[in-house]
């Protein structure tokens, strides 16, 4: 998503207009049901581990395979006797931190990647956009599966094989935007008065590229989420007794027809979080690009 650049003088009548950002997103109800269900998961991340009614990791086989609302256990329990909500609640925790992890890092390389190839040489931007080209060329699973199964199955694993999975789309969105910002009035001015190059990519360009990079960044956490589960569901990622979503489900299949609550309430929890955040950045992204506030 390009961004329209203007001179500092307009850029700053254009200020206000950006503070009124919830004003869109609260008129669009599938955005704000997204948000709402963002907030709650980012809640649940941090108070989830205070409200679960056991350890997630405790082993009660004489109460294994209880059905929801049976003896206290409200989402029921699973093969080794453990409380379903625990682990879902402990799994929320989980799942946003690799999150957190993979983007971080993913956002970081792409940055100097592609901040590299927008105000470097044309040799070294043509260098660097083919290998970036190089890893967008495998899907982003198959990619992420080969590399941690190279690796070998641990959650560090999986996280460095979807951090090399994701850092080429930055590199990609950075480049993109800086091609576009580096030829602005206010940029070629800053440089023409002898600032350095990395004085005005910190000072003018980088705010100018947040907001396609935060919408980015939104979309991306819950394909992160999925991807960590769908590792850990062919057993490349976490690995047991980790309460992931992915590992639960994986487990649960095989009670799916007599204990359907087992991989259920984990698939949802999966289902909603993933919706959460996508809504969430669609409506950031209709709110935040100018060209689609007019339509």
């Amino acid at each position: 998503m390009a961004l329209q650049t203007l001179p500092q003088t307009q850029a700053t009548e254009e200020a206000p207009t950006k503070r009124n950002i919830l004003r869109p997103l609260l008129r669009n109800p599938l955005t704000l049901a997204g948000g709402v269900l963002a907030v709650l998961f980012l809640l649940l991340a941090l108070i989830g581990p205070l409200l679960a009614p056991d350890n997630p990791t405790l082993v009660d086989l004489p109460h294994r395979f209880l059905a929801p609302g049976v003896q206290g256990h409200l989402l029921g329990t699973d093969e080794l006797g453990r409380d379903i909500l625990s682990r879902i609640l402990a799994g929320d925790r989980y799942a946003l931190e690799v999150a957190v992890l993979v983007l971080g890092i993913a956002l970081l390389v792409g940055f100097v990647v592609g901040a590299a190839a927008g105000l470097g040489s044309r040799w070294l931007d043509d260098t660097l956009m083919r290998v970036t080209d190089m890893f967008l060329a495998f899907p982003p699973l198959v990619l992420a599966m080969a590399v941690a199964a190279a690796l070998g199955p641990s959650l560090m694993h999986a996280m460095l094989a979807m951090a090399m999975v994701w850092w080429p789309i930055y590199a990609r969105l950075v480049r993109g935007q800086l091609l576009i910002l580096k030829h602005a009035d206010y940029a070629e001015a800053a440089l023409a008065s002898g600032a350095s190059r990395l004085r005005v990519l910190v000072r003018h360009m980088v705010p100018n590229m947040l907001d396609p990079i935060l919408v980015q960044v939104t979309m991306d956490v819950g394909n992160t989420i999925l991807t960590a589960a769908s590792l850990a569901f062919v057993g490349l990622g976490a690995q047991p007794p980790s309460p992931d979503w992915g590992l639960m489900v994986a487990t649960g299949r095989l009670y799916v027809l007599q204990q359907w609550w087992i991989v259920t309430f984990p698939g949802l929890a999966i289902l909603l979080v993933v919706l959460s955040f996508n809504l969430l950045g669609d409506g950031l992204r209709d709110a935040l690009d100018p060209t689609l506030q007019r339509r």
